[in-house]
């Protein structure tokens, strides 16, 4: 049974985390389509003002023309130009004048955003008809390379348009130059811009992983809880088949003795049997009623309150588990006056019984018993030097039917109620019950109830 629960629990993460995985991946794929949207739209706005950069000034375009002739008609004569031609291209008398015209422009065209931009040159080729070209620079796309613009870097920034010219006529033979530059454009803030068209997606997406999640974990919870009660129930009914066991043996065994003849002609041992008989239906009735009693919340338990001295009342109970538990050693520390508390004596009792025989049980042979009064609330601490109970233990030491395992071995008998009646009767008194435990070293149960 827990296999297959574990199992199952297995393949329910495996199969949230697929459709996780795939969640993600539709909102990734749509946010990459809406990028390349967001792209198609700049390209289509920007291309309306720089055909060819004649729209922003023709006379500029012309003078950038004239200076990449100027350009390779120098290295056409001086082949040592060649380390001089890229300094001289991006030293060019129209940068600024360029710049900042189409700076206006796309501040026209784009006025809900920021835009920046650069135009960068890749290749300066230089041939004719008869010889091979020379290629003076040919290299990637770079922000060492921006001819105009505004960009400081090319990082974030994409391609808009690439702008390849040719030139003829040089005055030098058959030469022609060939040139690339390339228009780079950063939107500030693009992401942003993106997110915010995809707002109602994120939201649903993020809505459906919560929901599924939020199921998860309920369906979860849920599966544990009935593996719990399942395993609960398996272990009260193998500790009640134990309890019962024992009285029902002795009980057969003893009517079989009764009817025998020389039995019933010995009065002393028949009177035995007789007494036998009486304390294991005692015992039976005892274990039946602890379960009955045991059914009802601390809600329904009916209190018979009554003023009680505390302490007068904590000897008693010491001296009467004395007598039931000679070898245990009950030190008693009371910080306090005979205090007066409104309380039901008989379930009190029992309940503070029931702390002392579980610290026996669970190897217990000396106990502190404390008494202190701060806040109006009057401390009963219980301290034993036991073999303790581990923390991950202690928060399940009140439910119903739970007895702490060394492994997976319970070493002593009972049916996990005793702290659970505990737990019901403080609470039935307004008060509350906590555990401070470690492992080897012993537990420190303390009862809290109102002064007043």
């Amino acid at each position: 049974m827990k296999q297959k629960i574990n199992l199952l629990i297995g393949f329910s993460i495996l199969a949230l985390v697929v459709l996780c995985a795939i969640q993600v991946y539709l909102v990734k794929t749509t946010f990459d389509y809406k990028v390349a949207q967001f792209h198609t739209e700049v390209k289509n706005k920007i291309g309306t003002i720089t055909n060819s950069y004649t729209e922003l000034d023709s006379s500029i375009f012309f003078k950038k023309e004239l200076l990449y002739k100027s350009i390779a008609e120098k290295f056409i004569t001086n082949k040592n130009y060649r380390n001089q031609v890229k300094k001289d291209l991006l030293d060019n008398e129209y940068r600024t004048v360029l710049t900042n015209r189409l700076r206006l422009k796309l501040r026209e065209e784009f006025k809900d955003h920021e835009v920046d931009f650069a135009v960068v040159v890749n290749k300066f080729i230089v041939y004719d008809n008869t010889s091979k070209s020379d290629t003076l620079f040919a290299e990637k796309p770079s922000i060492h390379n921006l001819v105009y613009g505004n960009l400081a870097s090319l990082d974030g920034a994409f391609l808009v348009r690439n702008y390849v010219g040719t030139s003829s006529g040089l005055d030098h033979g058959n030469y022609k130059l060939l040139t690339e530059d390339c228009l780079y454009v950063s939107v500030k803030n693009w992401e942003q811009i993106i997110l915010g068209r995809m707002t109602v997606i994120l939201i649903l997406s993020l809505l459906s992983m919560l929901v599924l999640v939020t199921l998860f974990v309920i369906a979860i919870k849920a599966l544990i809880q009935q593996k719990k009660v399942s395993d609960v129930k398996t272990d009260f009914i193998n500790n009640i088949t134990h309890e019962l066991k024992t009285p029902l043996t002795t009980l057969s065994v003893t009517s079989k003795m009764l009817a025998r003849d020389e039995i019933k002609e010995n009065e002393p041992v028949f009177n035995e049997l007789l007494d036998t008989l009486n304390r294991q239906n005692i015992r039976l009735q005892h274990i039946v009623d602890q379960v009955l009693n045991n059914a009802i919340g601390f809600e329904e338990i009916a209190l018979r309150k009554e003023k009680i001295k505390a302490n007068s009342l904590l000897k008693t109970i010491i001296s009467d588990f004395n007598l039931a538990y000679p070898n245990v050693n009950i030190q008693q520390v009371f910080q306090t006056i005979d205090t007066s508390i409104s309380l039901d004596k008989f379930h009190l009792t029992t309940a503070i019984n029931n702390v002392l025989e579980n610290a026996v049980k669970y190897g217990c042979q000396n106990i502190r018993l404390i008494t202190a009064l701060e806040n109006n609330q009057f401390h009963i601490s219980i301290e034993d030097d036991g073999i303790g109970i581990a923390k991950t233990k202690q928060p399940l030491l009140f439910e119903k039917f739970y007895r702490v395992e060394q492994g997976n071995i319970h070493n002593t008998k009972g049916l996990g109620l005793g702290l659970y009646y505990v737990d019901q009767i403080i609470k039935a008194h307004q008060g509350s019950i906590k555990v401070v435990s470690e492992l080897g070293k012993g537990s420190a149960f303390t009862i809290s109830l109102p002064s007043v």
